[in-house]
């Protein structure tokens, strides 16, 4: 291919109409980028076979298909249901048949597909397409984003009206996910923070289907998921945050993970209230009981955990009692980072006709009495981590220097970790720079610290 000439690619298209439509999903994305079709396998200047895998006939289909792009072509990338599959030894089937082939991805693979061929065939530039990054426009600061890994949500809890905004949970497909936070970190993002109405329930809607992500099998599942981002995280030394977990079984799988410097040891956890009477009127998917004996089994499992959560003050019908039942809750738990909101009638919510709503002096007061005993205890256990050494993430400088975020800072929710001069003067530091710090001071939001 010259330097001038439009880049050219063949495509053989094989199996069931899931596939076909695989196939139009990345020839979209080629003519999208700059790339044109080829009509014979000498015009064009790489080869994509998207393969089918279901029965014999069909291996070997795909496996002529492949052997004959080679022949006629020799730049050869392989996708589809037999990229995935694996023989009685647990090799590579494509790999094993044709060594030549340029990469090798599963099925529903988009992402991994158009790595390959901007690897060995470098897409044309484009000077409207090559205005926007690889990682999309973004709002947020350079060193951290958010990765959004579905919309909706199949919860209905009555005083909350987005199913009906936003309607039912829908998953993004594994690989997408995962192509987003690579061109993330590849940007120069250092926390990533993971982001849903539901990031627990990742995969149900597809019933966690198993995608592809560097030739690997990954399930559609929260699990695969934050192991998946965690990788990806440790190489390129960069942060993994959970937003937005409910507290279902297969969370548990996901603290250990925590234990590793890349998948944050952090977890916010809408809990919502503490009464099981009042969690029922909610349609909360949990009880009090049961959320004291998960935080209990979290902290055992990680430690370091911080455990974020939100609470609603006010719910119609809510009882002195059930409120103090509230209080005894937070007492016992120790959440660390907690915000409360005094309950606000939303326009078109089913809590509105629960009972008969408690007057604006009464929720605001109770509001700020669930505020004032969090004050307490966040700031007992911000002081137990003075003299602690831990890393930080600086957000930006002020007179006195660094402010930065310890791995229980989610930015703008949480406190910050103000970093003081002096330095290490032979060190220049920077926005989006991790730092070792030593903490030497906190109040009930905050911490000080002294760099290392």
């Amino acid at each position: 291919m010259s330097s001038t000439s439009t880049p050219k690619v063949g495509f053989v298209s094989l199996g069931c109409p899931k596939a076909l439509v695989d196939s139009e999903q990345i020839l979209t994305q080629l003519r999208a980028e700059g790339y044109d079709t080829a009509k014979s396998y000498d015009g064009a200047d790489l080869v994509i076979v998207n393969t089918c895998g279901f029965i014999d006939s069909a291996v070997k289909e795909s496996l002529d298909a492949i052997g004959e792009a080679l022949n006629e072509n020799g730049k050869v990338i392989v996708t589809g249901c037999l990229g995935g599959k694996k023989d009685s030894s647990g090799d590579d089937i494509v790999h094993k048949v044709h060594p030549k082939v340029l990469a090798v991805t599963g099925p529903h693979a988009l992402g991994e597909v158009m790595d390959a061929v901007h690897l060995h065939l470098p897409k044309p530039h484009e000077p409207f397409l090559d205005l926007v990054p690889p990682q999309g426009v973004k709002l947020t600061p350079k060193h951290y984003a958010y990765l959004k890994i579905s919309e909706g949500c199949n919860h209905r809890c009555s005083f909350c009206i987005i199913p009906s905004l936003r309607g039912d949970l829908v998953s993004r497909p594994i690989a997408e996910v995962m192509l987003e936070a690579e061109n993330l970190f590849k940007a120069g993002v250092k926390e990533l923070l993971v982001i849903s109405q539901d990031t627990s329930a990742y995969g149900v809607d597809v019933k966690f289907r198993t995608g592809f992500w560097n030739g690997k099998p990954v399930r559609t599942h929260m699990t695969d998921l934050v192991r998946s981002l965690g990788e990806l995280a440790k190489a390129h030394d960069a942060w993994v945050r959970l937003h937005y977990v409910y507290p279902y079984p297969h969370v548990d799988e996901v603290i250990p993970m925590m234990n590793g410097g890349h998948v944050l040891p952090y977890l916010d956890v809408p809990l919502q209230h503490a009464h099981p009477d009042v969690l029922k009127r909610m349609k909360r998917p949990a009880s009090g009981e049961k959320n004291i004996e998960r935080i209990r089994a979290w902290r055992a499992a990680c430690p370091d955990i911080t455990i974020r959560s939100t609470f609603i003050a006010g719910f119609p019908g809510e009882t002195e009692e059930e409120f103090q039942y509230l209080l005894d809750f937070l007492q016992e738990a120790q959440i660390d980072r907690l915000g409360c909101f005094a309950y606000s009638p939303v326009e078109g919510a089913a809590a509105n006709e629960i009972a008969a709503p408690i007057s604006d002096d009464i929720r605001e007061e109770r509001r700020a009495r669930v505020m004032q005993m969090q004050a307490t205890i966040s700031r007992q256990r911000l002081q137990a981590k003075v003299g602690k050494r831990m890393r930080v993430l600086i957000d930006q400088f002020d007179r006195t220097g660094a402010v930065a975020r310890s791995p229980a800072d989610a930015p703008e929710i949480d406190g910050v970790v103000y970093v003081k001069r002096p330095y290490d003067p032979s060190r220049t530091l920077k926005v989006g720079e991790f730092i070792d710090v030593t903490i030497t001071a906190a109040d009930a939001h905050d911490l000080w610290a002294s760099a290392d």
